[in-house]
């Protein structure tokens, strides 16, 4: 990190992974081609989670090469008379890994929980009948760094 006076606390990085809605997943065609991706998320026990189809370019990617990244921004804030920005980011490198089971279940309630509080019945229900037709990835995390401009 070249600014080193901006960097902050892995807590801190932590809590920007927790409060955060999306982030991007960046990860490497098999052509050797950069390749990212928004994608909705939960954190749980010092993993990342997200979902996806059970076939598709980034499944095919991330069983061909599992060393990834994944970047969730914070607060911004344009600050137009100074040219500049406040903002809060983290930065995540590690191994994705297909999940199934208790852990692919669990994986999906929290996702739920997380972005669809008030519907949990029914996204249980949304769970069981797409269950075999999703995929989750578990993102084991290898380093995190998390940087902020905040006044």
């Amino acid at each position: 990190m070249r600014r080193k006076d901006r960097a902050i606390t892995e807590d801190e990085a932590i809590e920007i992974l927790i409060k955060g809605e999306h982030g991007i997943l960046s990860m490497c065609t098999p052509e050797n081609e950069g390749y990212g991706i928004p994608l909705n998320y939960v954190l749980d026990n010092h993993q990342i989670y997200f979902h996806c189809a059970a076939t598709g370019s980034k499944l095919d990617y991330l069983r061909t090469n599992n060393k990834v990244s994944f970047c969730v921004v914070g607060n911004t804030t344009i600050i137009p008379s100074d040219f500049g920005t406040l903002y809060e980011s983290t930065i995540v490198s590690g191994i994705t890994s297909e999940v199934d089971g208790n852990e692919k279940r669990d994986a999906l309630i929290k996702i739920i929980e997380k972005y669809s509080v008030d519907f949990i019945k029914e996204g249980n229900e949304y769970i069981d009948k797409l269950y075999d037709r999703v995929c989750v990835i578990k993102l084991s995390i290898q380093s995190i760094t998390g940087k902020a401009k905040r006044q």
